[in-house]
């Protein structure tokens, strides 16, 4: 048995935040359900301006939902077009009101779902695996990731048994250190011969509290 958990889950509340943020007593579940179809639907109808992470905040009787993604301009569209109607859909699904704010993701080299979701496409196209990974990989450490680490697994290539590969080490990913700021993300591939899944974690460093700096002495 593995005992493998999950890189942002492992950090919540030390380093990473919440990507929901509200609170429920009684309607948890349905407010659960909600959020898990809201990030559906916008990753489905904004999947060509690459969404990267959808941050939602709860008020009463009113949705506020964050939306980061790598080309804004298709999402917001001309003079606004997209975001109003993408908007009044989320109205009727929700029967709230909404509030949508788009993002730009400046580095989508540095972000781990967009690179995972990258590589997800080119294996669909049947670009070579191998130097798709290492592509992915160079170009991540060349916009100063401190280190990334690429996982495939399936029938990668078409071939006849399932099989898991692995990007070269680049740089230093340390899962068991909470300080370090690790980015993870999985995307699948649906490819002629089966679904091919990719797990790619990129290390931004390490998050240094500086309140913890300040207490410490300071040595003369």
């Amino acid at each position: 048995m593995g005992q493998k958990t999950h890189p942002y889950g492992f950090r919540l509340g030390v380093i990473k935040g919440w990507s929901s943020n509200w609170f429920a007593e009684k309607d948890f579940a349905e407010l659960l359900a909600e959020d898990i179809t809201l990030r559906r639907y916008i990753g489905q109808r904004l999947q060509r301006a690459g969404v990267a992470k959808v941050h939602i905040e709860r008020q009463p009787k009113r949705v506020t939902i964050e939306v980061h993604c790598a080309r804004p301009g298709i999402a917001i569209g001309r003079r606004g077009a997209e975001v109003d109607k993408l908007r009044e859909e989320l109205k009727t699904l929700t029967q709230k009101d909404v509030s949508l704010n788009i993002q730009e993701v400046k580095k989508p080299e540095l972000d781990a779902q967009l690179v995972a979701d990258n590589l997800a496409r080119q294996l669909e196209q049947r670009v070579a695996f191998r130097r798709a990974i290492k592509r992915s990989v160079a170009s991540a450490m060349r916009m100063g990731a401190e280190g990334i680490r690429i996982e495939c697994a399936g029938r990668i290539g078409g071939s006849e048994m399932s099989r898991r590969e692995r990007s070269e080490p680049a740089g230093r990913v340390p899962l068991h250190t909470l300080r370090a700021d690790i980015d993870f993300a999985h995307s699948t591939a649906y490819t002629i011969s089966g679904t091919v899944g990719v797990k790619c974690w990129i290390c931004h460093g390490e998050v240094v509290d500086e309140v913890e700096e300040e207490q410490q002495p300071q040595q003369s």
